[in-house]
């Protein structure tokens, strides 16, 4: 049996990046403004097993796209609003509950707004969900944006 310690070990073990992984030189950037992790990258133990393949974010009202890419899909899936960005070399970008007037094909920049948080999915109310596929299989979205962001401490009182 593994020990809350342990699992905690574990994740944070995960979350470390090795410093020869080629996709955190490729200068994403975070999708939204404010970055805090709602819920983290679960790989799967396999293709068909539980997991979940992304990252959570809570979010503002503005969603934008990670890096330079087109839109491969904008619409509803499943009753909830998605937007697909083809990024070339294999690397594509899901984020949903995202709302947006781009069609697919169109041109987005790095930073540039792709939509605006909307309702639906299995995200918690307020947060976007942000996965990442190269070439077809799900990768921790934390490869590419160089880990995760040093936390700045506020005064409490």
């Amino acid at each position: 049996m593994i020990t809350a310690p342990l699992r905690s070990l574990a994740l944070i073990m995960a979350l470390v990046l090795p410093i020869s992984d080629p996709l955190s030189t490729l200068g994403w950037v975070w999708p939204v403004e404010q970055v805090r992790i709602v819920r983290p990258y679960e790989a799967p133990a396999h293709a068909y097993g539980p997991g979940h393949r992304g990252l959570d974010l809570a979010s503002g009202t503005l969603v934008r796209s990670p890096a330079d890419g087109h839109v491969a899909f904008a619409g509803s899936v499943a009753g909830r609003p998605v937007v697909t960005i083809d990024h070339g070399g294999g690397l594509v970008t899901t984020l949903e509950p995202v709302v947006s007037d781009l069609a697919v094909g169109d041109v987005v920049a790095r930073a540039a707004v792709v939509g605006h948080l909307g309702q639906g999915g299995h995200t918690a109310p307020g947060s976007v969900h942000f996965g990442v596929r190269l070439n077809g299989e799900y990768v921790n979205p934390l490869r590419l944006l160089g880990g995760v962001p040093r936390a700045v401490l506020l005064p409490c009182c």
